[in-house]
Order: structure tokens, then sequence, then C-alpha cells
């Protein structure tokens, strides 16, 4: 009895320590008041200010922009990585990706003054160009990490038996390879995704003068004094996020159910 109540307590407090700064977040996005010692009634004005706020809207458009564009092409990139890194001998596939995994390793702070760097060298102009080949070069080995072991899973007789029978080097891959692998692009893709929105120190370093992306606009923000306008759009991020999340997780169970069901008759 006192296992299993200290195990309940255990994972209450994880829960506490894990969701109450969102809850808070959230309560404070219907705080009327500006202050946040102080409740000053519900209101949703800060959502409708939210909306209104340009600064704001256009940040978060760059935000997903930038994500959306660089994770698509961090996952084609990285894709092709994988599809030639295996047909590499062991040893010299082994070095390769330890090579691959150092970046993830590395730390953002001297990835994004390298990056910095390595761009005024070359004598490129600062803003949403440099920020997007940033996120590229950084979301690639995120990629290549979640496509990798569906690689390795493959039966490489499978496609030579599709070009055997007639079908071309694209069409085999599109029609054989890609089917089995599209689980660790789908995942490369999602972590890419989540990447990008939620990075700071490379963007800042990377960004020009006047361009924003979220993390950098609430980091400028923090100085003035944060505006109850992004906790609106905090909870609306975190809110999304959360119904995505039970839609994918709702989707599989039922595919499950219909599959029993047909299997009894």
């Amino acid at each position: 009895m006192i296992k299993n109540a200290a195990k309940k307590i255990y994972i209450i407090l994880i829960f506490i320590f894990l969701y109450a700064p969102i809850f808070t977040l959230i309560v404070l996005s219907f705080n009327a008041s500006r202050t946040r010692a102080k409740w000053g009634g519900f209101t949703v004005k800060w959502y409708v200010e939210l909306f209104k706020n340009d600064a704001i809207m256009q940040a978060l458009f760059n935000t997903l922009l930038i994500a959306f564009i660089a994770s698509v092409t961090a996952t084609i990139i990285g894709t092709i990585a994988c599809i030639s890194i295996m047909n590499l001998k062991k040893r010299t596939r082994a070095l390769v990706i330890g090579i691959t995994n150092i970046p993830m390793l590395n730390a953002d702070i001297v990835t994004g003054i390298s990056l910095m760097l390595l761009f005024i060298s070359m004598g490129l102009r600062f803003g949403m160009g440099t920020i997007l080949l940033s996120h590229i070069t950084f979301c690639i080995p995120y990629v290549i990490l979640s496509v990798m072991p569906r690689m390795k899973q493959l039966n490489p007789h499978t496609y030579e038996a599709a070009l055997d029978l007639g079908a071309g080097p694209v069409y085999g891959f599109f029609k054989v390879v890609f089917p089995d692998i599209l689980p660790g692009v789908l995942s490369g893709f999602l972590m890419a995704f989540t990447m990008s929105l939620d990075d700071f120190i490379i963007t800042h370093f990377t960004k020009g003068a006047g361009v924003d992306t979220l993390s950098t606009k609430i980091y400028t923000e923090v100085k003035k004094g944060i505006k109850p306008e992004m906790y609106a759009l905090s909870t609306l991020i975190f809110i999304t996020v959360l119904i995505l999340l039970l839609l994918v997780n709702k989707n599989p169970d039922e595919k499950t159910t219909k599959q029993l069901k047909s299997e009894k008759h």
C-alpha cells in the first residue's frame, strides 16, 4: 500500500512540475490585468490584441515559414544522405554516421557562432536566407538519425527484384523502398520542424536586423517586459499541439479496432 501510494505521489509531482508552468501561462492569458502578480478578472482581449499586433504576427509567419521550408529541405537531403550512406562500406559508413552525429552533440552557441563567421566570410547578407540555411544545416542530422534505422531494416533484395522485373531506379525506389522508410521520413520531418520552430541561439546569431522569429521576438520583449499577447500566443500554440497529438494517437487506435472487428467477422 505504502509503495503504491509513493508511486502515485511521485507521478503526481512529475505532472505538477511539468504542467504547472503551462497552466499558469494559460491562466495569465485570460487575466485582464497586465501585471502577473494581480488577477484583474477574466478577459479574452489579449487574444483579440494578438491578431492586431503586426509585429507578433510577422514573427509567427517567419517562424512557420522557415520551419516548414527548412524541415522539407532537410528531410529530402537527409533521406538522400541515408541512401548514400547505406551504400558505403561498413567502416566508412560507421565513420560517416559518427561525423553526422557531431552537430547534435555540439553546443548550439558554437554552431551559431561558426555559421555566423562562415556567412561573414562568404559575404552573405544576414536575413531570412541565412536563418533558413542555418536551420537546414542543423536539421539534417536529426533527419538522418530518424531515417537510418528504417534504412537498416530494409531488404535490399526487394529493390533488386523490382529492377529485375523491369522497374526503373526511380520508380522502383518510390514503389518499393520509400513506403518502407516513410515512417522514418515523417518522423524526421516532424523532428526537424520541431527543432527549427524551437531554435533561438542559432537564429539569434544568424538573423539580420529587422528579421525576427517568435523566439527572438520573445527575447526582445523580455527586456521591456513580456506583453500579455505573448501568453495568448503561447496558449494557442500549446492547444494546437495538444489537439494534433490527440488526433495522431486516436487514429491508430481506430485502425486497430477496425482490424480486430474485421478479423472476428
